[in-house]
């Protein structure tokens, strides 16, 4: 057991800068979903996500590399809280437990957690600008299951299991009700660009997607061997944000994405089928093709924000690729990188976006996101696009900065792919930047 403290002991604490404040609950509800009727969605401002579920699945070793991650040192005092009553309580004498096992010993409890928080009027609370957006697995059961959500879609909706050239995969298992989404569909094999308004236009209509529609992707992961002939296949939940990006793009005004995949929803214990669902087609789109151009530039747009004081071009590749030890890819000869872009990371290969991501597979903390972006002059006020190999990894992080509610973020489309083919554009192969 550790130490109680009330709210008013907490907001004394939170002015030392030694003093670190842990929020124990589901990643979700730091974002801003209501779980257990809270009168607000979110966490308390400063909070640093570290849900307790994390350390209980971590050994020694692994939960230490990630508490210093999230610059939790022994050295800090550390308050934990949690939903309140006892499952908070519960959460948070779990995750003490694990930091004492591991030599945390300063630690404390707001012992009446979030919910006394949010229902205090005069106490800020901090939410991901567009959490709606970002669905967990709880949320989409239970939409699936006929029952009352809150951020409800508006009118029909669909669910696509998300791959590339995988059918198999989706005829295995797949979300109820969910439809098979082939990226080849989205965007071309031959340059890995998203395909024309025309082509775009006749696959949604397929999946009987309109402008109206309400869309929920998600994918499923699995470790990808880089030199294997087609490694993306193994990266289910990249190919849905790549889908994410591409339907915004088109116009579908309400998309979201499942916050895990498939692997979070198989490890809540939701059950899958594998019946092999047909859409019903669409006759109209409703809204011209693209009716969001922003979201995507072109080479040109590219070298423009290069050149621009207000703008960044960000490499969302692994730091072997940007260094040009390796191109990434099995049918990308050139290594290298396009001089003046900030290194901005996503894994440890082309397949592999980590760095992105928490340990159970869900996006990461989105304030520790925008800080890491912040030290590297990725900031919100500029002309941000993000690129990798073929347009995949770049937008998850586009997707990222969208949800974190950032205006003007685009992913170049091209990317390396296009950048290294181009005559008389120059490829960087030293750390410039790092």
């Amino acid at each position: 057991m550790t130490t109680l403290i009330d709210k008013d002991r907490l907001a004394q604490l939170m002015a030392d800068p030694h003093v670190k404040v842990v929020d124990a609950r589901p990643i979700a509800a730091f974002n801003g979903w209501q779980l257990n009727g809270e009168s607000r969605g979110g966490h308390i401002p400063g909070a640093i996500a570290f849900p307790a579920h994390w350390a209980e699945h971590a050994d020694d070793a692994g939960l230490k590399t990630m508490l210093i991650s999230k610059k939790l040192t022994p050295g800090h005092k550390i308050v934990l809280y949690g939903d309140g009553a006892a499952s908070g309580g519960a959460q948070t004498e779990r995750l003490a437990r694990r930091l004492g096992e591991i030599g945390y010993h300063d630690l404390v409890t707001y012992g009446a957690g979030f919910p006394e928080w949010a229902a205090a009027a005069d106490l800020e609370v901090a939410s991901l600008p567009r959490y709606e957006q970002l669905v967990p697995p709880g949320w989409l059961h239970d939409l699936l299951d006929g029952r009352p959500v809150p951020a409800e879609p508006a009118g029909e909706y669909v669910v696509c299991h998300v791959n590339y050239e995988v059918p198999a995969e989706y005829q295995e298992s797949h979300l109820p009700g969910a439809l098979h989404l082939d990226t080849n569909t989205l965007e071309s094999p031959r340059d890995w660009d998203r395909r024309s308004p025309r082509a775009l236009e006749a696959a949604l209509l397929e999946l009987g997607i309109t402008c109206e529609t309400t869309v929920i992707l998600y994918g499923r992961d699995s470790v990808a061997d880089p030199a294997e002939q087609k490694p993306g296949r193994m990266a289910g939940q990249i190919a849905a944000t790549r889908a994410a990006a591409i339907l915004m793009y088109a116009g579908v005004r309400d998309v979201r994405l499942l916050d895990g995949g498939y692997n979070a929803w198989t490890a809540a214990g939701y059950p899958v089928e594998a019946i092999e669902r047909q859409p019903t087609p669409a006759t109209a789109f409703g809204a011209s093709i693209p009716s969001n151009p922003r979201f995507f530039v072109d080479l040109a747009g590219a070298q423009e924000l290069l050149a621009a004081d207000d703008g960044v071009l960000v490499s969302i590749r692994s730091l072997p690729e940007y260094l040009g030890e390796t191109s990434g890819y099995n049918y990308i000869s050139e290594t290298g990188d396009i001089p003046g872009a900030v290194w901005g990371n996503c894994g440890t290969n082309a397949y592999d976006m980590q760095y992105y991501r928490n340990v159970d597979n869900t996006m990461k903390d989105y304030e520790e996101i925008a800080a890491v972006w912040e030290e590297i002059g990725i900031t919100p006020d500029k002309r941000v696009a993000f690129y990798c190999g073929t347009g995949w990894r770049a937008s998850e992080t586009l997707l990222c900065a969208y949800l974190m509610g950032w205006p003007r973020v685009a992913v170049y489309d091209g990317g390396w792919f296009e950048w290294s083919r181009t005559v008389g554009v120059p490829a960087r192969h030293s750390p410039t930047g790092l």
